[in-house]
């Protein structure tokens, strides 16, 4: 999971290098919680027009994590 986000969010930056995931160990539900860090001038290519690029990205987080069974939530954070 954690890789698919970072492969997602690397083509969407202008500085790959500075995208960063970090997990957390899995709530109580089972959740996994997953904070997506991108360089500052890069935030707004990750949370999109009206938050759309954000939405999608969780979107298909949610998705494979489904495909796996489990349950994911990604947070975007500076």
């Amino acid at each position: 999971m954690k890789e698919l986000l970072l492969t997602i969010a690397r083509g969407l930056v202008e500085d790959p290098d500075a995208v960063e995931v970090v997990e957390d160990a899995p709530a109580e539900d089972g959740t996994i919680v997953l904070h997506l860090h991108v360089a500052p001038d890069d935030m707004g290519r990750v949370i999109g027009k009206q938050g759309r690029i954000a939405k999608a990205m969780r979107t298909v987080m949610r998705a494979a994590a489904t495909r796996q069974d489990t349950k994911v939530s990604v947070e975007i954070d500076d």
